[in-house]
């Protein structure tokens, strides 16, 4: 028969043996825990002497130059070109290149360019980004932003690599610069000066007015145009013609020659010849240079009036300051 005593030795024993039973457990624990953050530590290591053994290391990048390979009224094209340089001895891939134009914090056009590339083993190599801006995109999102203005822009550029040991690394890069929104010239036939004048052939001047309404400087350089009197097309011409158009209403006068038969006109040519006015619309193009580049600018005008202007031989004064309908 067990007595109190021998019950108080088996609880003493029992709370011990479950006493020393955690103590194992937690320094058993403890040796694990020490042996994955040993393991860790020694691959770390590892990666570091790796490293500074094979060398390998961030690549870099920078923004050469912006430069626009194409403008017209409708669009713009620029190209960013970066260059991107790699220290290390395998080559790197450039898996996806993330894209941002914004001008004055608003967002005119973002994209993402995947595959974008690989760099050579210590090498480097210019990337050209390819953007496109449609104007009609911009002035339906920014009320504010006109026809003819030129407007500040910035480039933001996130180029993603995959490194070797360093695993995924973003480079940001940005550019900021100025771009245009063109707007066409207008234009005017003031007056239309006969130079030789006959039923199955007449040669005449047509005198143009036209007007720069761009906040930048326009050089002409060549004029394609087509010409209607009423209803009648009297021609056009492609002209090489050199001129400067000041920026914000620089106004430049040309003339260019028409030959057409007054046989065809009917009404419209008797009334011109009576010192009435008659209709005309223009159509064509214009060549020009501009601070960002070589432009193709359309001109029309639609619902015109203009009238004959006369010789001093034929009666005229041949003053510039006749009136113009």
């Amino acid at each position: 028969m067990s007595t109190s005593e021998d019950k108080t030795e088996v609880v003493e024993r029992g709370f011990k043996d479950e006493k020393k039973h955690k103590e194992d457990d937690k320094e058993e624990g403890e040796e694990k825990g020490g042996f994955i953050e040993k393991v860790k530590d020694f691959i770390h290591d590892i990666g570091e002497k790796i490293e500074e053994v094979i060398g390998f290391g961030k690549p870099t990048a920078d923004v050469k130059g912006i430069h626009i390979p194409k403008i017209n009224i409708h669009m713009i094209d620029l190209v960013v070109d970066v260059l991107i340089k790699n220290p290390n001895p395998v080559p790197i891939p450039l898996i996806d290149i993330n894209y941002l134009i914004e001008s004055d914090g608003r967002k005119l056009v973002s994209g993402l360019i995947p595959d974008a590339g690989t760099i050579h083993a210590h090498g480097e190599e210019t990337v050209k980004i390819p953007l496109t801006l449609i104007y009609d995109d911009i002035k339906k999102t920014y009320a504010d932003i006109k026809p003819g203005s030129i407007i500040p822009y910035r480039v933001k550029v996130d180029l993603i690599f995959d490194v070797p040991v360093l695993g995924r690394f973003t480079l940001p890069l940005e550019k900021k610069g100025e771009i245009p929104i063109p707007y066409k010239p207008d234009v005017d036939i003031e007056k239309i000066q006969f130079k030789k004048f006959s039923f199955e052939e007449t040669v005449a001047n047509l005198h143009l007015k036209l007007e720069n309404m761009n906040d930048f400087d326009l050089g002409l350089n060549a004029l394609e145009y087509e010409v209607w009197l009423g209803d009648v097309n009297i021609g056009g011409a492609e002209l090489s013609k050199s001129a400067k158009l000041e920026k914000s209403g620089g106004i430049s006068y040309i003339d260019v020659p028409v030959t057409f038969r007054p046989k065809d006109f009917g009404s419209a040519l008797w009334d011109m010849i009576r010192g009435k006015g008659t209709g005309y619309t223009m159509k064509g193009n214009i060549d020009v240079d501009t601070p960002f580049g070589a432009m193709k600018l359309p001109i029309s005008k639609e619902g015109g009036t203009t009238r004959l202007k006369k010789n001093r031989e034929d009666g005229g004064d041949d003053d510039d300051d006749d009136e113009v309908y």
